[in-house]
């Protein structure tokens, strides 16, 4: 009882707008992909790469979605901006701990937008020989893609909306959150002005 007046006191802050998905629309999306995963990938030694920190909460449950014998690892990265622009240069601060050569991998995403920096990982993952590769997002914000990337599993398209929840986070806060929210504009609008001037 006492967790569930705790979570309500973490769903009613102020920067909280509107629930955009909701956890159940969430959970099922990721047993559909799940299904998917495990049809494509029967009889393969498969690895899911997620990169921290945002991707973690969508790859433990998707993992748990998929019938198959599989390995997990992680990677951590830092990018540069140039005046708040993605530049897609990229460094790793943390690399797998696993050789990937002859294996089949898919990187797991929380949300992929302009695709730079998953580009940049392709690139490099490419470079160490695995048997294949492939990109797993479960929001796909498409209309801001620069990079030509290719996106094998998506969960929900994404416009220009502020969401924070499920992994996503505002000021390293509210990735615990079991739905997607938007945030809540008024609340948050200092923040997103200051993200606008140096887009």
């Amino acid at each position: 009882m006492q967790e569930d007046k705790d979570k309500n006191k973490l769903t009613q802050n102020e920067i909280l707008g509107n629930v955009l998905f909701p956890s159940w629309e969430i959970n099922k999306k990721v047993a559909e992909l799940g299904k998917k995963i495990t049809d494509d990938y029967k009889g393969k030694d498969l690895l899911l790469v997620s990169v921290l920190r945002g991707g973690v909460i969508f790859l433990s449950d998707l993992a748990r979605k998929i019938d198959l014998p599989l390995s997990l690892d992680f990677m951590s990265i830092s990018t540069y901006d140039v005046a708040g622009e993605d530049t897609g240069v990229v460094r790793i601060t943390k690399d797998l701990e696993q050789s990937i050569e002859g294996r089949e991998i898919i990187i797991v995403e929380d949300i992929i937008d302009t695709g730079l920096t998953i580009s940049y990982l392709m690139r490099n993952l490419k470079s160490r020989f695995p048997g294949s590769i492939a990109i797993c997002t479960l929001l796909d914000r498409d209309i801001r893609r620069i990079a030509e990337i290719e996106v094998k599993y998506s969960g929900f398209k994404i416009g220009e909306k502020y969401i924070v929840g499920y992994g996503l986070d505002y000021k390293q806060r509210f990735r615990n959150l079991d739905s997607i929210y938007e945030l809540n504009i008024d609340t948050v609008k200092k923040d997103i002005e200051s993200l606008k001037a140096n887009s």
